[in-house]
């Protein structure tokens, strides 16, 4: 198959891989952090962060509010640690800018603190981030009596004016199309005046498992978060204390490595996978077993075996991790069904309608179902595989790549967004030695 402009020869794999692979920083925790060093009562230190597109973006925004963020060597393989000096409310900004990116850790957890801050500032981003919802994070800004000019758009770009505090009190929103509206208020609530009473209502909020991550590291940092009654969360006013921590490795983006031994019927190892964590990306230990894969973690490293075939299997709430196992359902020698994803239809592109139109195009039978997809099995085989400018695809292609000749990724630099290693790092993989058998001891 001729190549074609900005294409990325995905590596076929005759033989099974037997690799053991180091991940980068998780992108939740390292923009979390970020969020909550430049709102403590004083100087924080992040170890071994993620370095890509989305945490440089946090952290050029940050900035652009007045917090001093710089570099300090450390003992993380893939970049330099953060310093982070708070922002000052009281500090008049002026006029800032802040580039979202295609981040929406960015733009939905930057504007409240922006509204903490004094001056005006201007909220921009990609092309396609004018199209991902912002309307909860407009509305409830506004029901807190902050200024937000958004020309009626309900999204990028809009323009806020902070006045240095915000009183809080009882706020309710509709966090139905992502978890990030509630994550965004939640960081910022210790810092309003009367602290926060956020009430979610509408249909369920996906991504919980996002939100409970928010609330450890709020508790951790010595804030008071009730969440006891469903879809109420309240958090007391007071300080959020500074912090010197170490940034766990990003098992969300572990998780295309992980496929890569299911694909191959092959053996990956990941270090250092910890014991307890907040991460949505520790899933994959339910639910690569359920696709034929053994799994097994033991002194901190995670070891997944692929069988002889991939299983088909239903997969509920999978969140992020759909893309790469969509791609894994698509290799099944059953049919599989993944619900409980709609919400993937607003993140960086509508993910369930990107990846039906790439596992057809390479001869697959994927169809969108009301809140997911319905993936049956079809031999696959060698073609362009769309990315959308969205990390997650990109890496989808790379997976099907490895158990199909001929397919090309198009746009692989697309996961700069949270892995910018990722071609290296795949490429390493793919170059160990492979195993002489994947069922071997």
């Amino acid at each position: 198959m001729p190549m074609v402009a900005n294409s990325w020869p995905a590596p076929y794999a005759e033989k099974p891989i037997d690799a053991t692979v180091q991940i980068p920083a998780s992108k939740s925790l390292t923009n979390r952090y970020l969020v909550l060093a430049a709102l403590a009562d004083g100087p924080s230190r992040l170890r071994a962060p993620l370095h890509s597109r989305d945490t440089v973006l946090m952290v050029e925004a940050l900035r652009s509010l007045g917090a001093r963020i710089t570099e300090a060597e450390g003992d993380g393989r893939f970049g330099p640690d953060l310093l982070v000096e708070p922002v000052d409310p009281a500090r008049p900004l002026g006029r800032a800018g802040v580039d979202c990116g295609l981040a929406g850790t960015v733009m939905r957890f930057v504007p409240p603190l922006a509204a903490l801050c004094t001056g005006d500032v201007e909220f921009d981003g990609d092309p396609a981030a004018r199209r991902r919802p912002m309307s909860p994070t407009i509305h409830a800004l506004r029901q807190l009596g902050v200024a937000v000019d958004d020309g009626g758009r309900g999204s990028l770009p809009f323009h806020i004016t902070g006045t240095g505090s915000v009183a809080g009190g009882h706020l309710a929103i509709d966090a139905s199309a992502s978890s990030q509206f509630v994550s965004a208020l939640l960081l910022v609530g210790p810092r309003f005046r009367d602290g926060l009473h956020l009430e979610h209502v509408g249909e369920r909020v996906p991504s919980l498992d996002h939100v409970a991550m928010t609330v450890r590291l709020l508790r951790d940092l010595g804030v008071s978060v009730d969440d006891s009654r469903p879809n109420h969360w309240v958090v007391s006013p007071g300080p959020i204390r500074a912090f010197d921590t170490r940034i766990e490795q990003d098992l969300s983006n572990a998780g295309p490595f992980l496929a890569a031994a299911l694909a191959t019927r092959g053996r990956i190892r990941v270090p250092n996978w910890p014991a307890s964590t907040t991460q949505v990306g520790d899933a994959w230990r339910d639910i690569l077993p359920r696709l034929g894969a053994t799994v097994t973690l033991e002194d901190g490293t995670l070891t997944v075996i692929g069988g002889e075939k991939i299983t088909g299997a239903d997969l509920a709430d999978t969140s992020e991790l759909a893309p790469t196992a969509a791609a894994l359902c698509a290799l099944a020698d059953g049919e599989s069904r993944l619900s409980g994803i709609a919400h993937l239809r607003g993140h960086e592109t509508d993910r369930l309608a990107a990846l039906v139109t790439e596992i057809n195009r390479l001869g697959g039978d994927a169809e969108e179902t009301a809140d997911g997809l319905l993936i049956r099995p079809r031999p696959l085989h060698g073609g362009l595989f769309h990315s959308y400018e969205d990390h997650r695809m990109a890496t989808a292609g790379a997976i099907i790549g490895l158990a199909v000749p001929g397919v090309e990724v198009e746009d692989i630099g697309t996961t700069a967004k949270t892995m910018p290693e990722f071609p290296q790092l795949w490429q390493e993989m793919y170059a160990a030695a492979p195993a002489p058998s994947a069922t071997e001891g």
